[in-house]
C-alpha cells in the first residue's frame, strides 16, 4: 500500500493549475499594466522630436531677411545722415574762421595801401628834386628823409591760417559748392603776385642803396633815428656827399624803378582788398551767417 501511494503521489502531472488562482490574477494585471505605459512613453518620445524639426515655410524666412535687411539699411542710411551733418557743421565752421581771416586781411590791406601810397608819394617828391640839381641845395633835409624812407616796402601780412588747416588736412573737399572754392582759391592766388613784387621792389632797393652811399652822408642817415628806431625829418639842410649829377641821375632812374613796382603793389592791393570784401559778403549769404 505504501508502494502505491508512492506511486500516486509520483504521477501527479507536473503542469497542474495552481490552487491559488491569486497569482495569476496578479500575473495577467501586472502584464497589462506595463503595456499601456511603453506605449504612452513611446508616443510621448515620437511627438517631442517632431516638434524640433518644425520646418519654416519660405515665407518666414524671405520676412525674417528683408527685416534683416532693412535694419542693416536703416542703420547704414542713418550713419550716413550722422557723417553728413557732421562734415556741413564742420564746413560751417571753416567758413565761420575764414571769414575772420579775411576781415583780419581787410584791416591789414588797407594799412600796407596807406603805406605803399606814402612811399610813392615821396618818391615822386625825390625824383623831382634829383632831376632838378637847383632846387637840392635849399631841400637837402627833405631828399635826406626821402632817401631813406621812399624805397622802403613792409611786407603784406595776409593771414592764409584757415587755408592752410584746409588743404593740409584734406578737409577742402567739405567745400562742396565749386562756385565757392573758385572764389576762395582766386582771392588767395593773388598773394604770390604780391609777393613776387616785394620781392622785385627789395632788388631795385638793393641796386638803389649802392648808388645811395656814393651821394648821401651816412651820419645824417643815423642821426634821423629816434630811440625806437624811426625815422624822423630833419630841420636843417646838411650838405650831400656828393652832387655828382650822373651819380643823382642814377639814382634817379632807380627811384622811377621803385615808383613803378609800387604802384603795381597799390593796383594789386586794392583789387586783393575789393575781392576780399566781396568773398566775405558771398560766403555771408551762401552760408546763411549774420
Amino acid at each position: 500500500m505504501a508502494d502505491n501511494t508512492d506511486e500516486e503521489h509520483l504521477d501527479i502531472p507536473s503542469n497542474i493549475p495552481s490552487e491559488n488562482p491569486s497569482d495569476e490574477i496578479i500575473f495577467t494585471n501586472d502584464t497589462e499594466t506595463i503595456i499601456p505605459n511603453q506605449e504612452t512613453e513611446n508616443m510621448e518620445v515620437h511627438k517631442h522630436p517632431h516638434h524640433v524639426t518644425h520646418k519654416k515655410k519660405w515665407g518666414e524666412y524671405l520676412l525674417e531677411f528683408l527685416m534683416l535687411f532693412l535694419a542693416v539699411f536703416l542703420g547704414f542710411v542713418a550713419e550716413n545722415i550722422r557723417e553728413h551733418n557732421v562734415e556741413r557743421e564742420r564746413e560751417k565752421e571753416y567758413i565761420e574762421s575764414l571769414i575772420a581771416d579775411l576781415k583780419s586781411d581787410q584791416q591789414v590791406l588797407a594799412q600796407h595801401i596807406v603805406h605803399v601810397k606814402s612811399g610813392l608819394a615821396m618818391t615822386d617828391s625825390m625824383i623831382g628834386l634829383l632831376n632838378r640839381p637847383s632846387l637840392i641845395a635849399g631841400n637837402t633835409g627833405q631828399l635826406y628823409y626821402f632817401a631813406r624812407l621812399a624805397p622802403r616796402l613792409k611786407p603784406l601780412s595776409i593771414s592764409n591760417r584757415t587755408l592752410e588747416q584746409l588743404k593740409n588736412s584734406g578737409n577742402f573737399r567739405l567745400i562742396r559748392n565749386l562756385i565757392t572754392s573758385n572764389k576762395i582759391m582766386n582771392y588767395y592766388e593773388k598773394l604770390p603776385l604780391i609777393h613776387l613784387l616785394e620781392s622785385i621792389n627789395e632788388t631795385e632797393f638793393t641796386e638803389y642803396k649802392k648808388v645811395a652811399a656814393k651821394i648821401f652822408d651816412p651820419n645824417v642817415f643815423l642821426k634821423m633815428e629816434d630811440e625806437n628806431g624811426d625815422i624822423k625829418r630833419i630841420i636843417d639842410n646838411p650838405p650831400l656827399y656828393n652832387l655828382d649829377n650822373e651819380l643823382l641821375q642814377e639814382l634817379s632812374a632807380f627811384s622811377v624803378y621803385l615808383h613803378g613796382t609800387k604802384k603795381t603793389v597799390i593796383k594789386t592791393d586794392i583789387d586783393l582788398e575789393t575781392e576780399g570784401a566781396e568773398l566775405i559778403e558771398y560766403l555771408r549769404k551762401e552760408y546763411h551767417l549774420e
